[in-house]
């Protein structure tokens, strides 16, 4: 909380002693919540994190009385604005997060608004149900958020919106009480409208104006065509209208249609009750088909429509293009051929799969004969979930265009007939080519909402001012088709203001008498659907302003600096992924703690507004980007998942070098950058030092000099450093098996210092498989001085190692190395922190350099090394990969090479990072985090396995941590198949 006395801040000191959960009003806290995944920023008053609904309500009460706001947020991934305000954020993210009743005989569940949508799916699938609205965020998306937006995602064609599947909610009204709404008889009705509450005042307000002519027949005329499912626009009064009550049909009156899609402006939900489905058939295929131009695929979606399918979703050319350079998603674009305009991926399913060939089959010879696309791979059931992971990437992948210009969101909600599709993105596109735009086109063409979306740099005036008028230009379209400004994404703060133009003065007059008396204070999420600002104003960046500069050691430049780099980030959440069903190493800090502060948004966002609002003399020189910093765990994981390829690990080491320039380098921080030096001097007497290191009464005063966990064992000293070995040993070895290749062997200062016993195995196995091994005279990696910021030290360390080895290393003689923070950083960090002289070599190196483990594979697929050189016994493998070879390469490559033995079984075991990561483990402040890391996937899985089975890790800071949490000892893969081929 903040120290500040001024009167609301002592209001709300009193307010967070009342409550049971938490109340923060520090800068650090509100800058984390002034933004979502819009464009919008706005400070507000304080955050909440409320436990139960007796938090809520005294936090309504407060509203009032101070005469403030509620804005109700749980994912934060908001596209318009909807999480954005300058009152009290309510985050029910953290604490009403529970399942709480199911029950699958009936297909129900109730649940808390903060359950992550797949979250619920992976309880409710061994129960062959599940919550079918899947939105491209579902990994961190939730259903008080579904519920506020009317989510609906890939599969609505099929399954509908999330109001379709919502049978009651529980939620507090203006006025602190609670009520629940769902379906009613006209009996209950009755009863509900004889209430001499607020609540019974909703009821009768809806019976007085809807039974009204004229009020039906204005909803009738100007709301978006019916048949178009993702309507979303304003209040959902048309779907109260279609009910018994005034239709005369068998539809109950519900007021959960109206609140689903009402963005936390009417009321504050704390329990909601979902219908479920069956588990879809499952047997699945993806047809790709490619087409030449935008008209076409559009084409081909109506041609879609009538084939059955399950999905049918575009990816345009430059969406395409950004997963080129995307390290993750350019691994899932396999099936693209040539270079086209769009892409339609179109899912098929069936109880067998031949049922889902057959209708994929069927859909290509349509689109053949109507003369449409010129390519159809079919994905099979192996690859489908990489194909659409490319799709859902694609909004974090808009952030990835190469400076101040992004694809913006603003219009990228509409939706309207399928069958007028065609003709409205035709003249769609002649209305932005009037702006001189070649617009953003994707997502969910099935259902007649493609996601468009115009590039504007909104650092300038003039498109700050386009993007008000390309917004009205296109809503006028939409009305012209009577479509749907807001399909799925919500009016928030980006469409409301063009309710009046969609649906007639009347009927906005109309909304805004039902804002009035669900709301008579305006405490809940004012400025959405009614009373919005201008959509043009409270931006994420000042126009005019433009984008500081700072100086970096690290080279930021491909991204146009360190500010840029953090301002890709466009608050999409792929951050907030948690690992049962996100599964992935990105941010593993906050699937420990759940706070926003601890994902890869949560710091960008803090370092956008430091780094480009700063008055200090050193621009990094602020407490509270070091204390967002501080449990980073520079697992690299953001590199590669973070759809924006946000480096967090780099900015992070960059941060801690230009703040040790104000504050000095702890001493902490020196021993562990250092430790190859201190290595190297204990390594003369290692008997000696191991005493030291091990002993209670030496080792302790150690670890409290240093700050270093007490529980924590401090790594013994090899014998024998792996160097001294080569030299003395390496010319012995048989030379009976000839030469196939020349490597070189990076000697890491771990594997040097630590476990010389790994790297003497894996030169005696490397030369047992024919190749020959040199190991020059280097420097160490730098990997310790880079992970605390003394760069200017790691840089002399990169230079001469890419001097020394740009001399040596090409693709007839790699460089290999068994430490993968070690050997990677050749790949990831050199090539950006050498001195100019040596990127050129540093950026030719790195194509020539690889894990052992990884190089071993290839030369398997090569057929220079087959299962015949090990033995055939059974073994089973529990494989844990490191963090950086996860972003940087592929455990795969270490799992193949594991089940090269005949009999031996591989099963990589789906954690993220361990919770060492280097030194962070040893740190004594982060070793309670750093286990509880270890407890989430890692330390259950290696406790469950059988006694037998071998756990393998390449990561020397894994292996301790394994062994530290459960007792177990971890091997390195290469110690495994020195075993397997019979070695001594």
């Amino acid at each position: 909380m903040s120290n500040e006395t001024t009167p609301i801040n002592r209001h709300l000191g009193q307010l967070a002693s009342e409550l049971d959960g938490e109340l923060y009003f520090d800068n650090l806290m509100k800058t984390l919540y002034a933004t979502d995944a819009s464009v919008y920023r706005e400070i507000p008053l304080a955050v909440a994190f409320p436990k139960h609904a007796k938090d809520i309500k005294k936090l309504i009460r407060f509203a009032k009385e101070h005469k403030t706001s509620l804005i109700p947020r749980t994912a934060g991934t908001s596209l318009a604005g909807q999480c954005v305000g300058d009152g009290i954020v309510l985050d029910v993210s953290k604490h009403l997060n529970k399942i709480l009743e199911f029950n699958k005989e009936e297909g129900w569940v109730r649940v808390q608004p903060g359950v992550v949508r797949n979250e619920l799916n992976h309880f409710l699938k061994p129960h062959g149900l599940f919550f079918s609205p899947i939105t491209s965020t579902a990994s961190r998306a939730m259903i008080g958020g579904m519920v506020g937006n009317n989510s609906c995602g890939t599969t609505s064609i099929v399954y509908g919106s999330t109001r379709e599947h919502t049978l009651s909610l529980k939620v507090l009204l203006s006025d602190a009480s609670e009520i629940e709404v769902k379906a009613l008889s006209d009996e209950e009705f009755v009863q509900k409208c004889s209430l001499e509450t607020l609540e019974g005042s909703l009821y009768r307000q809806m019976r007085q104006v809807l039974s009204n002519p004229d009020v039906q027949a204005q909803i009738r005329d100007n709301f978006p065509k019916p048949n178009i499912h993702r309507r979303n626009t304003g209040y959902a009064v048309d779907y109260l209208l279609e009910t018994n009550l005034f239709s005369g049909n068998s539809v109950p009156f519900d007021f959960c249609k109206l609140l689903c899609g009402s963005e936390g402006t009417l009321a504050v939900t704390t329990e909601i009750t979902l219908h479920l489905d069956p588990l879809p058939d499952p047997h699945e295929i993806v047809v790709a088909a490619h087409f030449d131009s935008i008209h076409q695929s559009m084409k081909a979606a109506q041609v879609a429509m009538k084939q059955d399918p399950t999905a049918v979703e575009l990816m345009d050319k430059i969406i395409l293009d950004c997963t080129k350079e995307n390290v993750e998603q350019s691994k899932n674009r396999d099936f693209v051929e040539g270079d086209p305009q769009a892409i339609l991926m179109v899912e098929f399913r069936g109880k067998e799969l031949e049922e889902a060939v057959r209708k994929g089959e069927m859909f290509i010879q349509a689109l053949r004969d109507a003369n449409l696309g010129y390519a159809y791979p079919v994905i099979g059931p192996d690859r489908t979930k990489n194909a659409w992971e490319l799709r859902s990437a694609g909004l974090g992948l808009l952030a990835n265009i190469p400076g101040d210009t992004k694809a913006v969101a603003c219009i990228e909600d509409t939706a309207v007939d399928i069958d007028d599709l065609a003709d409205y993105i035709d003249e769609f596109a002649g209305i932005m080519e009037g702006f001189g735009q070649k617009p953003v086109y994707y997502a969910h063409a099935g259902a007649g909402e493609i996601h468009l979306r115009p590039i504007l740099d909104l650092k300038k005036e003039a498109d700050v001012r386009r993007f008000y008028e390309i917004s009205e230009a296109s809503a006028k379209l939409v009305k012209k088709y009577r479509g749907s400004l807001s399909g799925e994404h919500g009016d928030g703060r980006v469409r409301a203001a063009f309710i009046p133009m969609m649906v007639g003065e009347a009927n906005y007059t109309l909304f805004k008498q039902i804002k009035k008396t669900w709301d008579p204070d305006n405490i809940f999420n004012p400025g959405k659907i009614v009373d919005a600002p201008p959509m043009n104003t409270s931006l994420r960046y000042e126009p005019g302003m433009g984008t500081p500069e700072h100086d970096t050691l690290f080279d930021f430049g491909s991204v146009g600096g360190i500010l840029r780099m953090a301002e890709k980030c466009n608050g999409s959440g792929d951050c907030r992924k948690l690992p049962t069903t996100g599964g992935g190493t990105m941010c593993p800090s906050y699937q420990a703690t759940r706070n926003e502060r601890d994902t890869t948004r949560g710091r960008a966002n803090i370092l956008r507004e430091f780094l480009t609002k700063n008055t200090k003399e050193n621009p990094f020189d602020h407490p509270e980007i070091k204390e967002v910093m501080d449990l980073c765990l520079s697992c690299k994981g953001c590199t590669s998942e973070c759809p924006s390829n946000v480096d967090m690990a780099t900015i992070k080491a960059e941060f801690q070098y230009q703040y040790h320039k104000t504050h000095g380098v702890p001493l902490r921080s020196k021993a562990f950058a250092y430790i190859n030096n201190l290595n190297e001097m204990g390594s003369r007497i290692p008997g000696v030092s191991n005493f030291f290191l091990s002993n209670p009464l030496t080792s302790g005063l150690v670890k409290r000099v240093l700050g270093v966990a007490p529980n924590r064992e401090l790594p013994m000293l090899s014998p024998v450093s792996l160097r001294s070995w080569y030299k003395r040993n390496y010319p012995q070895l048989s030379g009976d098996v000839p030469v196939r290749k020349t490597v070189y062997l990076f000697a890491d200062e771990f594997t040097n210092h630590n476990d010389a016993l790994i790297g003497i195995k894996s030169i005696k196995l490397l030369r047992h498989l024919g190749y020959e091994v040199n190991m020059v005279d280097h420097p160490e990696s730098g990997r310790g001085a880079i992970s605390k910021g003394l760069l200017e030290y790691a840089r002399k360390v990169a230079d001469k190692n890419v001097e020394i080895f740009s001399a040596l290393i090409s693709a007839d003689t790699p460089l290999l190395g068994i430490e993968p923070s070690a050997i990677l950083g050749f790949r990831d960090e050199y090539p950006r922190l050498v001195s100019k002289q040596w990127v050129d070599a540093a950026k030719k190196l790195r194509a020539h350099t690889s894990l052992i483990d990884e190089f071993l594979a290839k030369e398997v697929v090569a057929g220079n090394i087959c299962a015949d050189q090990f033995t055939d016994s059974p073994k089973e493998i529990l494989l844990h990969g490191h963090c950086h070879q996860k972003a940087l390469s592929s455990v795969n490559f270490t799992s193949k090479l594991l089940s090269l033995p005949k009999n031996y079984q591989v099963k990589i075991i789906p954690s993220g990072c361990c919770g060492m990561a280097g030194s962070f483990g040893y740190e004594k402040e982060h070793y309670k985090l750093s286990m509880q890391i270890g407890e989430m996937v890692l330390f259950p899985a290696v406790r469950k396995a059988s006694e037998q089975a071998i756990i393998a890790a390449p990561g020397t800071s894994c292996r301790h941590q394994i062994l530290d949490g459960t007792g177990k000892k971890a091997v390195h893969p290469i110690e495994v198949l020195f075993e397997a081929a019979g070695l001594s």
